[in-house]
């Protein structure tokens, strides 16, 4: 079988609009923190496998808000795959492309999106069978310009990106207007220190508005 998501993980993907990115470094935080953004209307997030509770925060969340659609970020070897199934992760993702990692969703049969950012990355993907693909880092590649001249040639392969690094609540309508975009990727919304400080009010704002901003885009 492919690394392809399935028709209804897309679904839920796109309907989410924006995939927020997780770094928890306390894992007491993580099911208040993804009920908030249920809430708010976030149900997707990818939680970055940087820190030492990571797993933990995600077992939390997959059986106490399981709404939640949790993905992984930050896979950088086959091996992890194992931990983030056992823990019932939707999906993963990383910032490059590691053929390693792909090879090993295909053995799992695990929907796993690598980051691409040249031609040769994205040709390497697909010639595994991935159909969704993270972009990173978006903007300082060159943004929704760079994405444009990137899939061109690939356009009629209907490969879908999540774009991460520099999309904020100021372009993300953009990002959010091209057809190949399955979901933005949003570190903004909740970041590392906003978490630490439990500032559930400010994350709120941001969710609010970046859902504010899905729903005029999407509908």
């Amino acid at each position: 079988m492919k690394t392809i998501f399935t028709s209804e993980l897309k679904g839920k993907l796109f309907a989410s609009g924006v995939i927020a990115v997780i770094t928890i470094n306390d894992a007491d935080q993580a099911v208040p923190l993804a009920r908030l953004l249920v809430d708010e209307g976030i149900r997707a997030m990818e939680l970055t496998l940087r820190t030492e509770c990571a797993l933990n925060a995600l077992e939390r969340i997959t059986k106490e808000v399981p709404e939640m659609n949790a993905g992984v970020g930050t896979v950088l070897q086959a091996s992890q795959l194992d931990e983030i199934i056992k823990r019932r992760a939707l999906f993963a993702v990383a910032p490059g492309c590691n053929p390693d990692v792909i090879d090993g969703a295909l053995e799992r049969q695990f929907p796993f999106g690598p980051g691409i950012s040249t031609a040769s990355d994205v040709e390497t993907a697909v010639s595994k069978g991935c159909q969704v693909l993270k972009i990173f880092p978006a903007e300082q590649l060159g943004g929704i310009n760079y994405l444009k001249a990137l899939n061109g040639p690939y356009g009629f392969l209907d490969l879908q990106y999540i774009p991460l690094g520099g999309v904020n609540a100021g372009n993300m309508a953009s990002w959010l207007e091209r057809p190949e975009i399955l979901a933005i990727g949003g570190s903004w919304i909740a970041p590392p220190g906003m978490i630490d400080k439990k500032d559930w009010t400010g994350i709120a704002a941001n969710a609010r508005e970046a859902v504010k901003i899905t729903r005029e885009v999407r509908g």
